[in-house]
C-alpha cells in the first residue's frame, strides 16, 4: 500500500531534480523550507519529527538538497516529507507538503470497528506498522 500525504502523493517518485525545482518554487516565493520524518504515517499523525531547524535563512536550493540526502542517509526507512510555509497569513500555513523518502516496504492500514451502544459503528484506522515496536519498524 502507497501512503498518499501531501502534494504529488499519487505521482510517482519526485526525483532529485524535480525535488529541486520545488524547492527553488518556495524559495523564489519567500516560503520557508523545513524537513520533518516518521515512521508513523498515519492521516491523522499531522507531527511528524522535525529535522533539524526550518532553513528561514536559505535562499539555495542545492543547499536544502543536502539537508535532504542527510536525512534520507539519517533515516533510510523512514517517510521524509518537504514543507514550505507561507506567512503571509501571520500563522503557520503549509503552502506546499510533499514526501520526498519512503520506506522499502509500506505496509499499510487496517479498518478496526468497534460497537457502540444503540447499534452505533464506530471505525478508526490503525497502521499495521504500529504493532511492532518503534525502533524495529521499517527495518529489514
Amino acid at each position: 500500500m502507497r501512503v498518499t500525504q501531501g502534494t504529488f502523493s499519487y505521482l510517482p517518485d519526485l526525483t532529485d531534480a524535480q525535488i529541486t525545482k520545488q524547492i527553488q518554487f518556495a524559495l523564489d516565493n519567500n516560503w520557508p523550507i523545513s524537513i520533518e520524518y516518521t515512521n508513523d504515517p498515519h492521516p491523522r499523525n499531522s507531527y511528524w519529527e522535525m529535522f533539524g531547524l526550518p532553513m528561514f535563512d536559505l535562499k539555495d536550493a542545492a543547499a536544502i538538497l543536502g539537508e535532504v540526502a542527510r536525512a534520507r542517509r539519517e533515516y533510510p526507512d523512514a517517510y521524509i516529507k518537504v514543507n514550505a510555509y507561507d506567512a503571509r497569513y501571520g500563522r503557520q500555513t503549509t503552502a506546499l507538503s510533499f514526501i520526498i523518502n519512503r520506506p522499502a516496504t509500506e505496509p499499510g492500514f487496517r479498518l478496526e470497528r468497534q460497537n457502540a451502544n444503540d447499534r452505533v459503528q464506530r471505525y478508526t484506522i490503525a497502521a499495521y506498522s504500529a504493532d511492532t515496536a518503534k525502533e524495529t519498524r521499517y527495518s529489514t
